[in-house]
């Protein structure tokens, strides 16, 4: 059984079976300061990416590099990986993780957060 504990700080810890720490609660401003993330309401996606989803009904991921007029090829030789490691990441069903993200972002020249669906 867990059990909650609240610190000093305001954080709150969730403390496992054999009474050690297991998860840390903090809050979700601070959380995207962790994680170095823009607030939601200041990212934007321009209007074309969105369009270019919905019509090849694909990633926002495919949908930026297409935007972008970047081939799998060349994103792949941007991130230093290959391109069908590309294909795996654009791919519908795909959930990369953040890190990921990231170095796709950086290779497309846009905000990280700007990828997430």
């Amino acid at each position: 059984m867990s059990a909650l504990t609240e610190q000093s700080d305001g954080h709150q810890v969730i403390i496992d079976k054999n009474g050690d720490p297991a998860f840390v609660v903090v809050p979700y401003d601070e959380y995207m300061d962790l994680i170095g993330a823009v607030p939601d309401d200041k990212v934007t996606i321009p209007h074309e990416v969105v369009v270019l989803e919905d019509e090849l009904d694909c990633s926002l991921i495919r949908a930026w590099r297409e935007h972008l007029g970047l081939t799998q090829a060349e994103l792949a030789r941007r991130m230093d990986v290959s391109a069908p490691a590309v294909a795996q990441m654009e791919a519908k069903n795909a959930n990369p993780r953040i890190a990921t993200l990231k170095k796709l972002a950086k290779a497309m020249g846009i905000m990280w957060e700007q990828l997430r669906d």
